[in-house]
């Protein structure tokens, strides 16, 4: 088949990734590449996916930054961030109609959108191809709205989602018409069967990601902590990570590439995912298992899916900083091998390879 991927615009889609859905974006284009499609990715300026034909839409993502995504009722501050609502949403409409505008010339059986804005939704009603579209975050008014209006509009969209969790709050609110989990490439991804040592934090540094509360954690259970992330939300990191550190302990670094990323998930005892919201998919959990390392979590959302609680690791009360503080003591009766067992035979790429490839044929007619 020849498949149109529109990734998000708001980030380049090259390594350190911002996060899981631009992330799954590239491996899911390698991977359709790999089983033989025709395989074009729209994406951002300055984006790179090895072995994939990537078009550059010629959208600099530095003028969508008032678009990037906040979780409702979480800030790090008060303050306002600066950013005009209006401008933002002027920039995100002529970014998209831009990406548009290059997809439309050239034929495809399918297109695939995985941005997360509504301009996304209501340019691609008008497309000759079917359009899928995987909304990686939870419900939004404005997205509603727009799915909602493009179902008035003609064709209904195809709606896609990333876990029966998250499936469960959008169909309060639209029709959802399949479940595409983005699971890691665990061939691609190291493990080691030893027991590690401290606790690994991995995710950008907002509110709803929870990297304050993983130190928290980590402090409490007298393990040290290596945070990964960059500051997505100056204010949270700004008043929750900074004064944290210079903690005992507690190492915070920048973002880095997946593959280093996995290698101090496979020496780490323990991954530690204690989001604040309902975490739509929860692949830093997925990753971490492929690697061997149990995840403590709170048991929110997605989560709940990936992890197999007092299998391969630990599903503790949300906001339960001492229950997951105790469940760290317990990672090592986690077998690291079950862990990995687990992530080959129900989070590996493969299986949600074969989940698109089935949406991709209905879609398109056969």
């Amino acid at each position: 088949m020849k498949i149109a991927i529109m990734a998000p615009l708001v980030t380049a889609i090259r390594e350190p990734q911002l996060g899981g859905s631009q992330a799954f974006v590239a491996d899911l284009a390698r991977g359709l590449a790999g089983r033989g499609h025709d395989v074009d990715v729209y994406a951002a300026s300055g984006s790179r996916i090895d072995g994939v034909k990537l078009i550059d839409t010629g959208v600099d993502p530095r003028a969508l930054a008032g678009t990037l995504y906040r979780a409702p009722g979480a800030s790090g501050s008060d303050a306002d961030d600066g950013s005009d609502p209006l401008a933002a949403a002027a920039a995100a409409e002529a970014a998209f109609a831009t990406a548009f505008a290059a997809v439309r010339s050239s034929r495809y059986d399918v297109i695939h959108n995985h941005a997360f804005d509504a301009p996304a939704i209501r340019l691609g009603t008008g497309l000759r191809a079917p359009v899928v579209h995987t909304l990686h975050l939870p419900p939004d008014r404005d997205l509603s709205a727009a799915l909602r209006d493009a179902a008035r509009r003609g064709r209904p969209p195809v709606v896609a989602v990333v876990s029966n969790s998250q499936a469960v709050a959008w169909r309060r609110v639209v029709p959802v018409d399949a479940v595409l989990p983005p699971y890691p490439s665990t061939r691609d991804i190291p493990w080691s069967s030893s027991a590690g040592q401290g606790a690994v934090f991995a995710g950008r540094l907002s509110p709803e990601k929870g990297a304050a509360e993983a130190i928290d954690i980590a402090r409490a259970a007298g393990v040290p902590i290596h945070v990964y992330g960059d500051a997505y939300d100056e204010g949270y990191s700004r008043e929750q990570i900074d004064p944290r550190r210079d903690l005992p302990g507690v190492s915070v670094h920048e973002a880095v590439p997946r593959p280093s990323l996995w290698q101090a998930m496979a020496e780490a005892a323990v991954v530690l995912c204690p989001a604040r919201w309902d975490e739509p998919f929860g692949l830093a959990a997925a990753e971490a298992q492929a690697c061997g390392a149990p995840v403590v979590a709170f048991s929110r959302g997605g989560l709940r899916e990936v992890i197999v609680d007092r299998a391969t690791g630990f599903l503790v009360p949300p906001d339960d900083i001492p229950a997951a503080a105790e469940a760290v003591s317990k990672v090592a009766g986690i077998s690291r091998r079950a862990c990995r067992d687990h992530a080959e035979s129900h989070l590996d790429l493969g299986l949600s390879l074969d989940a698109h490839e089935r949406l991709y044929r209905l879609v398109a007619g056969g």
